[in-house]
């Protein structure tokens, strides 16, 4: 009887030890950053890559697979349908693609509210930089200017692309956007070699990065607006979006879209899980998340790099998603005409 009951004892021992075991022992996750290589909103799902296996039980192996192109539709569309939701796929998507739902494009092969919303590392506003030497010192100057001046884009739902659009519905400027390049870099490239004049991208990426670094430094580009509701100490000669509708007297029905398109700002720089992520997958990503982003090597790694880190947590991101795909219908229809100019 002794021996039987050291025996049943030791089943369940093994059992309930197997039961405890970390379910990521010995895996690797892939994220899937929907972003060129060497842009900031790769080298932000790199850095958060780095260390939440750190914070999961079993401490997973992250590589990370770029997979640039259509302002990261195709990213968001390979996460969306393509990886299987078994808890070891998860990506990184701009934060502003849902305009390219809402406005119901054919590419679009997810649905914005339905990806598992893990975090995001930080909140950026955005700014538009114009070169030095154009005749465009000012917003007014390119509301009165004769021929608009050119600012590149990846993709329809990027801010390169909406940011001018936007300025256009609220400000009277106007702007002749050019879209379809791979990247940022690609872009001031062509910025550079005078194929381009402007781009509208985050504050946080002008002053993370090469070539921004260079340009503040000859004084290459002037910034003519900043979309925060109060200037970034860095930009502190720059009007904020606010003042200058106000300074233009913009109406307060103009206004009212305004929240839906900056709303990509609160989402920030997004991670995000197919749909079908086990729930309880999804709790220790957003934790381990979380943990992650107040990791003090994160955190000096952040530093050294002059990265901001200000993370949102998943469940207040899905619940914006759901903010986001649930608007007026005279809202939507306003914006989808915006963007479609």
């Amino acid at each position: 009887m002794e021996k039987i009951f050291w025996f049943v004892a030791f089943i369940l021992w093994s059992s309930g030890a197997a039961a405890q075991s970390p379910t990521y022992q010995g895996k690797t996750v892939t994220l899937v950053a929907a972003a060129s290589a060497g842009s900031l909103y790769d080298l932000y799902a790199r850095l958060a890559a780095q260390f939440i296996g750190k914070h999961i039980p079993g401490n997973p192996t992250f590589v990370v697979q770029n997979m640039p192109g259509a302002g990261s539709i195709i990213g968001a569309n390979y996460i969306y349908n393509v990886v299987k939701p078994d808890g070891l796929s998860i990506g990184a998507v701009q934060p502003s693609i849902y305009f390219n739902q809402l406005q119901k494009q054919a590419e679009v092969k997810y649905d914005w509210a339905r990806f598992g919303w893990i975090g995001s590392t930080d909140k950026s506003d955005h700014l538009l930089y114009m070169r030095a030497d154009t005749p465009y010192k000012s917003l007014a100057d390119v509301r009165r200017a004769k021929e608009p001046p050119k600012c590149g884009s990846t993709g329809a739902g990027t801010s390169g692309s909406y940011m001018p659009k936007l300025l256009e519905e609220l400000l009277g400027t106007r702007f002749t956007v050019v879209a379809g390049y791979q990247g940022g870099g690609e872009i001031d490239l062509a910025v550079e070699r005078g194929e381009l004049q402007c781009r509208a991208l985050t504050i946080q990426a002008y002053h993370s990065r090469e070539p921004y670094h260079t340009w503040r430094r000859t004084g290459f580009a002037r910034i003519l607006m900043q979309t925060g509701k109060t200037r970034d100490p860095r930009l502190a000669d720059v009007p904020t979006i606010y003042e200058l509708m106000d300074e233009y007297r913009t109406s307060e029905a103009q206004r009212r879209i305004l929240p839906l398109v900056l709303a990509a700002t609160d989402f920030g720089r997004p991670i995000v899980a197919p749909p079908g992520f086990p729930a309880d997958r999804l709790t220790i990503f957003r934790e381990a998340f979380m943990k992650a982003m107040s990791d003090p090597e994160l955190l000096a790694e952040a530093k050294r790099k002059n990265y901001d880190i200000s993370p949102t947590g998943g469940a207040e991101l899905e619940a914006l998603a759901k903010q986001v795909m649930t608007q007026s219908p005279e809202i939507v229809e306003r914006v989808k005409s915006m963007m479609s100019q």
